[in-house]
């Protein structure tokens, strides 16, 4: 099996390496510890993405009719990994490109496409995801937000909760159900909301994983354009389901927790610690870890780029990505004890970056039994 990298996309990763050398601010590692929803950052992201976008990067494998350039999904793969082992400058445009963006493609009306695609391409528009909420947490199904139609109106009421990104966005990818007598994945719709319509509110929720990083949404009586439902009404549990097989791979968190596990190792051996043979263990079992997280990811990239639909291996991707990230920051709990914890260091920011993995875009555990009835057809109970 070849595993070296084409010459085209290995020239590529160099010019987009070198570009980040010279564009990432002498502060970046301080302004990337905030997290990407920080006002820093959120306000870095658009000049670093209009650039991005100059150079045809951003979104260059989309279509070209949607601002791409029709190329292979291994660039989208390369751009991750680069984006993620400096602290994803990208901040929450990252969705946008992974996700947001292919999945208008896929259910969009042209006016939706002509309205919001060429702002994503361009590296000019902040969004968010409004998904989980207080009784449903990450059980979609169980989302009670409603959304009854009244003329050309949703009017939506109810709330959603640990609601990342919210800081600057303009849009919102949000979840509503609008057959109330409905249940489970039925009489499910997306809304592409508008985060400035009467009657949705926004309030932060302090985390230790990064300033702005989570909120709540509140909708009481907000007006959202029966033209921002995405898909048909009532059916969009397929939708949503779509947007979360590209969702689970596209960050390539592996790479940041890769470029980590070599400053653990490189801190260890500072500490004359790295001849301990327990310590060697941990440092191969973790690189172990981040070394399947990648080769799995690369997995669901083969299958895009031969045109095969989304499969149960962007389930088990996402499962071995968490353990990676756990893999790393448990390891440098173990090697560094509470030091490992002192804010602003590599590895308490590593830290609370992992904090998220097992819960973002569905707990491992959802995963887990998705990967049980999808790729092992184990029955449910």
């Amino acid at each position: 099996m070849e595993f070296s990298w084409p010459e085209d996309d290995a020239r590529f990763r160099q010019a987009l390496r070198d570009f980040l050398d010279e564009t990432l601010p002498d502060d970046w590692e301080e302004i990337s510890r905030h997290g990407p929803g920080s006002d820093d950052q959120s306000s870095f992201s658009r000049t670093f993405c209009a650039r991005l976008a100059e150079r045809g990067w951003l979104t260059q494998s989309w279509p070209a009719a949607y601002g791409g350039a029709d190329a292979t999904p291994w660039r989208h793969a390369i751009l991750s990994e680069e984006m993620w082992r400096c602290g994803e400058p990208r901040g929450s445009q990252y969705m946008n490109v992974n996700w947001i963006g292919p999945t208008i493609m896929k259910y969009g009306s042209e006016d939706q496409k002509r309205e919001h695609l060429p702002r994503i391409s361009g590296g000019d528009v902040l969004w968010c995801q409004g998904f989980s909420e207080p009784e449903a947490g990450s059980d979609l199904v169980s989302l009670r937000t409603l959304a009854l139609r009244d003329g050309d109106d949703y009017v939506v009421n109810g709330s959603k909760i640990w609601t990342s990104y919210v800081n600057g966005a303009e849009l919102c990818f949000l979840l509503v159900r609008t057959d109330p007598e409905s249940k489970r994945h039925k009489g499910i719709t997306v809304l592409l909301a508008p985060m400035d319509a009467p009657g949705v509110e926004v309030r932060e929720v302090p985390a230790v994983v990064g300033e702005r990083y989570f909120h709540e949404l509140f909708f009481r009586d907000a007006r959202i354009p029966a033209s921002a439902r995405l898909g048909p009404e009532g059916e969009g549990w397929s939708v949503v389901s779509y947007a979360l097989a590209y969702e689970r791979v596209g960050a390539m968190r592996y790479a940041r927790a890769g470029l980590t596990l070599d400053a653990l190792a490189a801190a260890a051996a500072e500490r004359g610690r790295l001849d301990d043979p327990a310590v060697q263990e941990k440092l191969g079992a973790a690189r172990a870890a981040v070394e399947a997280s990648r080769l799995l990811s690369y997995r669901v990239i083969d299958l895009r780029a031969r045109g095969s639909e989304p499969t149960a291996d962007t389930n088990i991707a996402r499962v071995a990505g968490t353990m990676c990230e756990n893999a790393v920051s448990n390891l440098a709990l173990e090697l560094f004890g509470a030091e490992a914890l002192e804010y602003g260091t590599f590895a308490e920011s590593y830290f609370r970056l992992a904090m998220t993995a097992g819960v973002a875009v569905g707990t491992t555990e959802i995963n887990l039994n998705l990967i049980a009835s999808r790729s092992l057809d184990l029955p449910h109970e």
